[in-house]
């Protein structure tokens, strides 16, 4: 069985408008992303909202924690805004047991061509493969148990916390 994507938005998926400098959502890169990694993982892909993690309320974690225990697949790569990447993936701890979920997301748009989302997806598929049943955040190629990690906003980076 193939490994289920979750698409929620981020600056993962943002574009940016030229005209007046704003970053918006149009459609996902997720397909185009995997075709330039060369994958071959199998996945089914599924597009749960996008939105700016910092818009995310309690009811679009609902909603993802719903999903991800209703999916077939036992292994899920959810992409995320890097803001509330980690009260998301808390959700998916209390609610969702028996699958391994790794949330992913990129610091740089996509579409900004030095983007650390391609190399933050493959990271996130290989460890969604190998990891044990549990909630990870994957960045910058290292994973992370959900309690023990944070972005730290002076770095830009993600953290063990101890």
């Amino acid at each position: 069985m193939g490994i289920r994507i979750f698409i929620t938005g981020g600056t993962f998926d943002k574009e940016y408008n030229e005209l007046n400098g704003q970053l918006y959502f149009k459609d996902t890169h997720l397909n185009e992303l995997l075709e330039m990694g060369r994958s071959l993982v199998p996945v089914v892909i599924r597009t749960l909202m996008m939105i700016d993690s910092l818009e995310m309320k309690e009811q679009d974690r609902e909603l993802i924690a719903h999903q991800c225990n209703h999916c077939e697949e036992d292994r899920i790569v959810i992409t995320h805004g890097t803001d509330t990447m980690v009260e998301t993936a808390k959700v998916l701890a209390e609610k969702v047991k028996s699958k391994t979920i790794v949330l992913t997301g990129a610091m740089i748009p996509i579409k900004f061509g030095s983007s650390d989302g391609l190399f933050n997806l493959g990271s996130a598929l290989a460890f969604a493969q190998t990891l044990p049943a549990g909630v990870y955040v994957a960045m910058n190629g290292l994973y992370f148990s959900w309690d023990n990690v944070r972005k730290n906003k002076q770095t830009g980076v993600f953290e063990e916390l101890n």
